[in-house]
């Protein structure tokens, strides 16, 4: 799975529209478009945001794993 489609279905699962999301990571709603449809790259720094935002890891968002734990819940301690 590529990590743009795990973006849109982080944000269908939380029923979120697209200017929402934008709106969270401080971005236009155009230019969250061109990440969500894989036209764009994503800065990592956005990455972060919204792994912290949706209670992820970031592998989980990078479509390496399967698994939604974040490194809080897998450690019990904060970072």
């Amino acid at each position: 799975m590529y990590y743009y489609q795990r973006l849109r279905d982080m944000r269908e699962d939380n029923d979120l529209p697209q200017r929402k999301v934008a709106e969270i990571l401080g971005i236009t709603t155009q230019q969250y478009q061109l990440y969500e449809s894989g036209k764009r790259e994503m800065p990592m720094h956005l990455f972060v945001i919204l792994a912290e935002y949706y209670n992820v890891s970031l592998d989980y968002l990078a479509g390496l794993t399967l698994h939604k734990e974040n490194l809080i819940q897998k450690t019990g301690r904060s970072l």
